[in-house]
């Protein structure tokens, strides 16, 4: 009888049934689907399990921002401008240099606070000594004197402007338009052999949601095609980014043998999903809060953090691609509604 149960009894019977009822609740949680938007203004569709983890995230960033502001306190505001190591510093006795440097490098690697990130990325990419080499007027200049002329160049911009992340807040407006717009027409004027690629658009868009000014991410977007990517990335014949895939698959060949031997069976092309990684640097295929969290370490190491990124995710799905048997559903794994429904995984992308 019921009523003659004892406590321990009933206590074990409940216990019994948790494992039945996890899986259920699980699959709610996992059906429930959430919208909210990210740092800049990028809606963010996830479940609930998306939402908490990015919240963890977040919090993480958060953590580290105090991180940095201690230093800032510390060391002064540009602390970080006297950390380049050179091999002079190296054989000098001027190890506080030597450990600041250090210090920098993890800092950037767990991610720069996002207020600080605009002055960050343009004193150490090399943007400001771009910059300080010409006359202060020289994008103002530069537009003044475009403005009008029609290239090849120009009207294929026209033609991406309202392609570029549709039904953002502020990139899809009128204004969002005519800024992107004079960015990227300044640049193709700037640099007539690479004049405009499919893909700049994207990254130009994304840095100006950082830098906040246009003039600032003309810079940023000059040093990042002149100084840090692989050369001709973005030329006619991108020549550039076809050497980049050579590199990767050699890369993928070397650290995950299995993948690279399952997609040679099936005849796949790993640049089929890549190069719209290495032209877009991720910005069209992850979240905007991982792609610049790529980004805070591209411009201080390089170009091979690419490299590094398209293999972390290739090691995320690489359960699914060894059961995987046909060569659209290997497309579909890298959909961008996939990549971008795993932070955690991407949050933990190789350093």
């Amino acid at each position: 009888m019921f009523g003659t149960q004892s406590k321990r009894d009933l206590s074990l019977e409940i216990q019994s049934q948790i494992p039945i009822l996890r899986p259920s609740i699980h699959a709610r949680r996992a059906n429930i689907t959430v919208k909210f938007q990210d740092l800049y203004g990028f809606t963010v569709e996830g479940n609930v399990d998306d939402a908490n983890i990015l919240n963890e995230v977040r919090e993480k960033v958060r953590e580290q921002g105090r991180v940095w502001w201690a230093f800032e306190a510390s060391k002064g505001a540009n602390w970080y401008l006297q950390t380049h190591v050179t091999s002079a510093l190296k054989s000098s006795l001027k190890f506080s240099a030597l450990v600041n440097a250090i210090t920098l490098k993890k800092l950037i690697r767990k991610g720069i606070p996002p207020v600080l990130r605009p002055k960050v990325w343009f004193s150490l990419s090399g943007a400001a000594k771009k910059k300080s080499t010409v006359p202060d007027s020289y994008y103002n200049d530069l537009i003044i004197a475009v403005e009008g002329k029609l290239t090849p160049a120009t009207k294929q911009i026209d033609h991406d402007l309202p392609r570029t992340f549709p039904g953002h807040p502020w990139l899809d407006t009128p204004e969002g338009h005519a800024s992107l717009r004079r960015v990227l027409v300044g640049y193709s004027f700037r640099d007539s052999d690479v004049g405009y690629c499919q893909g700049l658009n994207y990254v130009a868009a994304l840095l100006l949601l950082v830098m906040k000014t246009e003039e600032d991410a003309f810079w940023m977007l000059a040093v990042l095609l002149e100084n840090v990517l692989v050369n001709d990335c973005y030329s006619s014949n991108l020549s550039g980014c076809h050497v980049e895939q050579r590199v990767f698959k050699d890369l993928l060949k070397k650290k995950c043998p299995r993948v690279h031997a399952h997609l040679e069976a099936l005849d796949f092309d790993v640049s089929l999903v890549a190069t719209e990684w290495f032209l877009c640097l991720f910005s069209k295929s992850l979240p905007s809060e991982t792609t610049l969290r790529v980004w805070d370490v591209l411009f201080y190491e390089g170009a091979k953090v690419l490299l590094n990124m398209a293999l972390a995710i290739f090691k995320v799905f690489v359960k699914q691609l060894i059961l995987t048997s046909q060569v659209d559903a290997i497309r579909t794994c890298f959909h961008t509604p996939q990549l971008s429904s795993k932070p955690i995984k991407m949050h933990a992308w190789g350093y």
